[in-house]
């Protein structure tokens, strides 16, 4: 993981990381830019403890903040140009066919209201509600490392539903209020037009839940798994030719098919910080109403079971159980499907990764063009960790010590529903 990367890793990256920086300075018309370009990303990438305009200019040697805070807020350049660049350098240095895209979001807490998106709404960080920023991120995850591809910050519709207030931040005219699922196809077509190579897009809930972000992927004809909230209705398993059309009931409560069903396999959902992580996999196709699979594909719901009986909420000691919503061509097999399902959790990596080590959410600025500045430069900092791992990588970092099976260690905010949860309806 790039949280055990060390200052003498980068050092030691110093010939790569000029050579990236002077490749980008086409992006400043003016020299001051392209030197304080430099200092920020150096200053992303050092072992300071924060990262923000003052630390990083007196690493640099500046005597004020000054000229990061121009160069974030006045300076004239193209923060989604350079964002088109990270995903150039991204494309090139990991493309693989066979990648994952990620969509989530992350928070940022703040004070007051005056910072660009800033409002009292869910924070997963805490997991309350409290005042902070939401941003959509989207990661690529390959086979030589993941690292954010896409960004975009939500604005609730407290600002979007306020011009004036919009306006003072420097919020483009006309920005529209836009759902995270719908911040995630922009970026989902976005990676479709640069023809990025991938062959799978998974989500946590929030998105899986939104039929507009799964209709989105079946005109594409893309593979996903996203998880499901236990409430997402299907019609399913198919019945006996006797008992008819099956019912329209909902995730949580075929958990009770799943456990009579018993064809359960036990895989590892892929490497965690302590070793494999194995848990207990079914599945078996299920209908979405009112929504078809694409042509050649079907729909799967596949159940997670830890591998041992854990105290639950309120006292209870029983399984814990995940789902997900597969779609997938008809070949596909429950290994790969349950593959895609471990990649998912690599943008939590990301997440935590790039606020610990590239400054993600160590930034002190309020308006949006600062935001999309600091936030992108960021990300080319966490790629560049990412590329030089990739191809360079330390024996000693990559040798993690291993787990015995059945041992769960998975980061984030993993659904833990109770069996069946109370809402049928009849078809």
């Amino acid at each position: 993981m790039l949280v055990d990367v060390a200052p003498e890793h980068v050092e030691g990256w110093a010939e790569e990381l000029a050579s990236l920086i002077a490749g980008l300075g086409h992006l400043f018309a003016r020299p001051e830019p392209r030197e304080v370009f430099a200092d920020l990303i150096e200053g992303l990438l050092s072992d300071l403890g924060r990262k923000n305009g003052w630390t990083i200019a007196e690493r640099a040697g500046h005597a004020t903040p000054h000229r990061i805070q121009k160069f974030l807020g006045e300076a004239s350049w193209d923060a989604d140009a350079l964002l088109a660049e990270v995903q150039d350098y991204i494309a090139r240095e990991l493309g693989d066919g066979q990648a994952t895209l990620v969509l989530d979001d992350t928070q940022v807490q703040k004070k007051g209201t005056r910072s660009v998106g800033v409002a009292r709404q869910h924070c997963g960080v805490t997991g309350d509600v409290r005042n902070c920023q939401v941003m959509v991120m989207l990661t690529y995850a390959a086979g030589d490392g993941h690292t954010f591809y896409d960004r975009r910050l939500y604005l609730p519709k407290a600002w979007t539903g306020d011009p004036e207030r919009c306006r003072q931040v420097g919020v483009p005219d006309g920005t529209a209020f836009a759902t995270k699922p719908q911040l995630g196809i922009a970026m989902l077509t976005t990676a479709l037009e640069r023809s990025l190579p991938f062959a799978w897009v998974a989500a946590d809930a929030d998105y899986g839940k939104d039929p507009a972000l799964r209709d989105f992927l079946h005109e594409r004809l893309l593979p996903y798994v996203l998880a499901a909230p236990v409430t997402l209705p299907l019609a399913g398993p198919p019945g006996k030719p006797d008992l008819g059309a099956p019912q329209v009931t909902c995730a949580g409560d075929l958990l009770h098919y799943a456990i009579s069903r018993d064809q359960w396999e036990r895989r590892s959902q892929g490497e965690g910080s302590k070793g494999q992580r194995y848990y207990d996999w079914t599945w078996f196709e299920v209908t979405l109403p009112g929504q078809a699979p694409a042509d050649g594909f079907a729909h799967h719901l596949l159940i997670r079971r830890s591998t041992g009986k854990k105290q639950l909420a309120g006292g209870r000691v029983d399984f814990e159980y995940a789902y997900f919503l597969v779609h997938h061509p008809r070949d596909a097999a429950l290994p790969e499907a349950v593959r895609h399902a471990g990649v998912r959790w690599k943008i939590e990596e990301n997440n935590e990764t790039a606020k610990q080590i590239t400054g993600l959410g160590q930034y002190q600025v309020r308006r949006w063009n600062s935001w999309h500045r600091h936030v992108t430069c960021a990300m080319l900092a966490l790629a560049f960790l990412t590329v030089q791992r990739a191809h360079h990588p330390d024996p000693e970092l990559d040798a993690a010590p291993q787990e015995p099976a059945g041992q769960e260690h998975e980061p984030g905010k993993a659904q833990q529903p109770q069996e069946g949860s109370a809402c049928r309806s009849s078809a």
